[in-house]
């Protein structure tokens, strides 16, 4: 057995190197441990000599050249966070909310040199709720994913896999996430961005511009109002945004360098009267 994962990543706010869940696990279990930054031939070899029979790839983050496809006995094989052939690519979960789809789910796929384009092993799909972010459905899916990787190596073992094609319609890309796309814009109409503020949570978090100084906006919904986009509406027991159709409900929030407030503790703090103009 080898487990390979990233090398440690800066993170939090000293941005000291961390090390991925996976690499902790696989320390903490004495599994033999390997930290590339890309695979080169002599990582390639290093999988080969372990004579595994199968590769499970999971949220790795880095491309497998085909070489490292063929490492194992029945291939390597890869928990994907979606519906395949809908939202091939980086960020699966992030692409759904945000297109406002009503269910996702896991597909286990049959890893080939193109993205996400190989064929399927097994498929179950999840439910998207309206009080599901980024971070809640990650975890439900990766739940569901492991049982169904443990079931499908089960499968390989046994004799009885037998991967479909992907159908060629219903493809989409789920490109990666950038942080520009976490500013709301409040021409835009609330719906979009109460998506916007799901998808975004916990990372990088949805954000406006509120004296000079970045806002982040943590739980939002949908409410009835009209004004010009970012005028603030009410700012009572709690804080309505006017946008491009209707409002947005701040519900949660947070100031650089502050801690998460709801909308009433938040302006508690802070004088703010309707018209007041945010972004």
């Amino acid at each position: 057995m080898l487990v390979l994962t990233q090398p440690d990543r800066p993170a939090g706010r000293g941005m000291r190197p961390v090390a991925s869940a996976v690499k902790q696990l696989a320390l903490a279990r004495g599994l033999p441990l390997h930290q590339p930054e890309r695979l080169h031939t002599e990582d390639i070899e290093r999988l080969r000599a372990v004579r595994a029979d199968a590769l499970v790839v999971a949220a790795y983050g880095l491309l497998l050249p085909p070489p490292a496809l063929d490492a194992a006995v029945h291939g390597a094989w890869n928990i994907h966070a979606s519906l395949l052939p809908r939202w091939r690519g980086a960020a699966p979960i992030q692409r759904a909310l945000l297109a406002g789809d009503r269910e996702t789910g896991v597909s286990i796929m049959k890893m080939d040199a193109g993205l996400d384009t190989g064929p399927v092993l097994a498929q179950r799909g999840v439910p998207i709720t309206g009080q599901d972010d980024a971070g809640s459905l990650h975890d439900k899916l990766a739940a569901l994913g492991a049982e169904m990787m443990v079931a499908a190596l089960g499968e390989l073992a046994a004799g009885r896999a037998r991967p479909a094609p992907q159908p060629a319609e219903g493809v989409t890309y789920a490109r990666k996430v950038e942080k520009r796309e976490a500013l709301l814009d409040w021409t835009r109409p609330a719906i979009e961005l109460e998506r916007a503020v799901r998808a975004f949570n916990p990372s990088p978090g949805a954000a406006t511009v509120f004296e000079g100084q970045p806002l982040k906006v943590w739980r939002a919904s949908v409410a009835a109002g009209q004004g010009q986009p970012g005028e603030l509406l009410r700012a009572g027991q709690d804080f309505v945004i006017a946008c491009g159709k209707d409002a947005l409900q701040v519900v949660e929030l947070q100031r650089s360098g502050g801690k998460r407030l709801d909308a009433a503790q938040f302006l508690r703090g802070h004088s703010l009267a309707p018209g007041v103009r945010l972004g």
